[in-house]
């Protein structure tokens, strides 16, 4: 976890542990299905009614019926306790549908907006949070949200009506010994509570510490190859069970804090039956009270005590879902460092492609400047080419230009259009971004096609293959454009995934395209292949390429020479080597260490 994340999370733990307050977040989404909620009360009023129904039946049994020796009263007697059974089934039934079902409506509206909430978060959220810490809150916060709501919240309230509803009928029953009982409950609740923010404390830290272990498990996981390649099998291992075994450690301090809880509340409350039980025998000897009635208050006291003992132990679960909403809460309420603005401006139609970056300077977070006071005019259709060593800034002008972060100063334009007053989805809707080491996802060739363009006909999508280069090794797979490519198209070879990633970015035919070379990894074959794709891919759009071979800089119209955030040079390709500067520097290195017949400038 990183730092950022683990103040927050150390923040929010605080307040989780305090209260309940973190389940407000569910309230919205519990007011959108108000009538299944509302018909799950209903049953649940019912089938407690029918419960409390019971022992007034058998005091009058036992009353009436035995003393009288009257079989047609105890008939009648049993013939209404088998409808209140009846009644008690159906609405326990439709109890556990309703609220079940509600659970699982619920946390699958809440992982929908949680993702769809991530997916709008600029990459500077990305920076400083794991995906499998994200992934974490996902599944497992979720799973325990589903599972206070579809069973713990219900179980609570029936079990609150259960006993308020003894309590009450035991007061009617006989006030002298309810009185007894009542004095036990304020030495129940006061624990309850206390226990509760233990448990919602360490329930937080256990959740936390797995969203940790499923955060290096994701990365092991991505980088097995690497981790096999170093035999460092045994050292990952060591570390996620260590991470495993401080989170089954604070599940299990939460359990134990549960248990003590939960051993305290049977004891006081059944220690207090047995105490009515003696004081009522011995009223029932002395003539103050009959049978059946100590039999009624018995019975409405053991299902208030029962009650209280259920609530103490759902008690622990709601405090659990309690820490799993605070950790969802904190997502949802994290607001996107880019939004559109109120009412967004718009670009002309069609978009010609003119770029002005006007004195933009960067930083990422508290490090020093990556960008300085960069200015720069690409005209429409122009083929610019980005050199520089390692660091000099190139990667964030396009991440600057699809508006992933702001500049601290100065302005961006798309056809002088500031691109703070558009609405991003607009902006990057004209841009179409090959990056050095394309996204291929486990979807099939043609899905993965149409994230250019999700609405693309089948004829559109085989031409753009066709452009990239692409359609013979798609048209060779097992299914075609239909096969599975994989987790990250592990089943292409990297030239593969660059000109898939070509076709995608030809598909979508966007004005404007920003393009990081990735060649320097690929056989022969494979860069010719790319590199072809890569010229019709660049024809009558506005280029902008981080530029590795010599091919492609000297294509170029013009080169822009970066170093330490700053554009040091312009021009073009002899020009620059005949000035003797940077790039002729860059050049020289390239050309004495690198292959005569696949020249690259590396940037």
């Amino acid at each position: 976890m990183t730092r950022n994340s683990r103040d927050r999370d150390e923040a929010s733990e605080r307040t989780s542990s305090r209260n309940l307050r973190p389940l407000r977040t569910l309230l919205p989404y519990l007011g959108r299905y108000r009538g299944r909620a509302f018909a799950a009360v209903v049953s649940l009023l019912a089938a407690a009614l029918a419960t409390l129904s019971m022992p007034v039946a058998i005091r009058r049994m036992i009353d009436i019926g035995f003393s009288a020796e009257n079989a047609a009263f105890i008939n009648r007697t049993f013939l209404a306790l088998f409808l209140l059974a009846a009644v008690l089934a159906l609405a326990s039934a439709a109890r556990y549908y309703l609220v079940t079902t509600l659970g699982e409506r619920i946390v699958a509206d809440l992982r929908r907006d949680v993702f769809d909430h991530v997916m709008r978060l600029s990459p500077a959220f990305f920076d400083t949070a794991h995906s499998g810490e994200i992934m974490s809150r996902l599944t497992a916060d979720a799973t325990q949200i589903k599972s206070a709501v579809g069973s713990s919240a219900s179980v609570a309230l029936r079990n609150v009506v259960m006993c308020l509803g003894g309590v009450i009928m035991m007061v009617s029953t006989s006030p002298h010994l309810s009185a007894l009982v009542l004095l036990v409950i304020p030495a129940i609740v006061l624990p309850m509570v206390a226990f509760g923010r233990s448990v919602r404390k360490r329930s937080r830290f256990a959740q936390d510490t797995l969203a940790n272990a499923s955060a290096y498990a994701a990365e092991a996981i991505g980088g097995v190859r690497t981790v096999q390649a170093f035999t460092y099998e045994r050292p990952t291992g060591d570390r996620f069970g260590g991470m495993v075994e401080a989170s089954f450690q604070a599940a299990r301090e939460a359990t134990r804090s549960r248990s003590m809880l939960t051993a305290f509340v049977i004891f006081l409350v059944f220690s207090s039956i047995v105490a009515v039980l003696w004081w009522g025998a011995h009223s029932v000897l002395s003539g103050q009270m009959s049978a059946g009635t100590l039999g009624q208050f018995l019975l409405y006291s053991v299902l208030a005590a029962s009650s209280l003992g259920e609530l103490s132990q759902v008690w622990g679960e709601i405090s659990q879902a309690s820490g799993a909403s605070g950790r969802i809460a904190e997502i949802l309420a994290t607001p996107p460092a880019i939004q559109a603005p109120s009412r967004p401006a718009a670009l002309p139609s069609p978009v010609a492609g003119e770029i002005r970056f006007d004195r933009v300077s960067f930083a990422y977070g508290e490090s020093g400047p990556t960008l300085h006071d960069i200015s720069l005019r690409i005209r429409p259709g122009e083929r610019v080419a980005l050199v520089g060593p390692s660091g000099a800034g190139k990667s964030t002008l396009f991440s600057l230009l699809m508006r992933f972060y702001d500049p601290l100063s100065g302005t961006i334009s798309l056809d002088d259009v500031d691109i703070r007053s558009l609405d991003p989805l607009a902006l990057r809707r004209e841009m179409a971004l090959v990056p050095q080491e394309p996204t291929i996802f486990g979807a099939s060739a043609r899905e993965n096609m149409r994230f250019g363009r999700p609405e693309a006909e089948e004829a559109d999508i085989v031409a753009a293959a066709r452009a990239a280069r692409a359609d013979e090794f798609l048209a060779a797979l097992p299914q075609g454009y239909d096969t599975p490519l994989g987790e990250r198209g592990v089943t292409l070879s990297g030239g593969q995934r660059q000109r898939l990633a070509i076709a995608r970015a030809i598909l979508k035919d966007a004005p404007v395209l920003l393009l990081d070379e990735a060649t320097s990894a690929l056989d022969a074959e494979s860069e010719a292949a790319v590199q072809a794709a890569l010229e019709t891919l660049m024809q009558g759009r506005t280029s902008l390429v981080i530029a590795h071979r010599l091919a492609t800089i000297k294509s170029a119209d013009r080169i822009l020479v970066m170093d330490a955030g700053r554009i040091v040079e312009e021009g073009t390709h002899a020009g620059l080597v005949a000035r003797g500067g940077l790039y002729a520097r860059l050049a020289d290195l390239q050309f004495q260490s690198g292959e005569p017949d696949r020249p690259r400038l590396q940037a």
